[in-house]
């Protein structure tokens, strides 16, 4: 029914869709890596306070089980500090790593661009 000049001219049609599509994929809006940040900020707080508070209650709830009240409280607030800390700077690890890994295969698409 359909002749071979149409199946040509459907096959570059969807040829430009589909490059059209790639090129809006990749393009990134300052607005959207703000919120980007920000999210990535408000976990390495949540997860310091996580640790602070979990760090509190189990102190908290030692020392009124062995009636000692401020030394337990104290050890462990700093145990959930530096727990906390730990886990902020493994996801600060695992953010940049991320970050590189997206450097690293948006490089060679850019170089390809630039032979064409």
């Amino acid at each position: 029914m359909t002749s071979d000049a149409d199946q040509a001219r459907l096959k570059a049609l969807e040829k430009r869709i589909a490059a059209a599509k790639a090129a809006h994929e990749q393009q990134r809006s300052p607005k959207a890596d703000s919120h980007r940040q920000a999210q990535l900020a408000w976990r390495m707080v949540i997860e310091l306070v996580a640790g602070l508070m979990i760090g509190f209650g189990i102190g908290y709830g030692l020392d009124t089980l062995f009636g000692t009240m401020p030394v337990f409280l104290v050890l462990f607030i700093l145990a959930g500090f530096a727990a906390g800390v730990k886990t902020m700077l493994s996801s600060a690890r695992e953010m940049q790593a991320k970050a590189g890994q997206q450097a690293t295969n948006t490089a060679p698409a850019a170089a390809d661009e630039e032979e064409d």
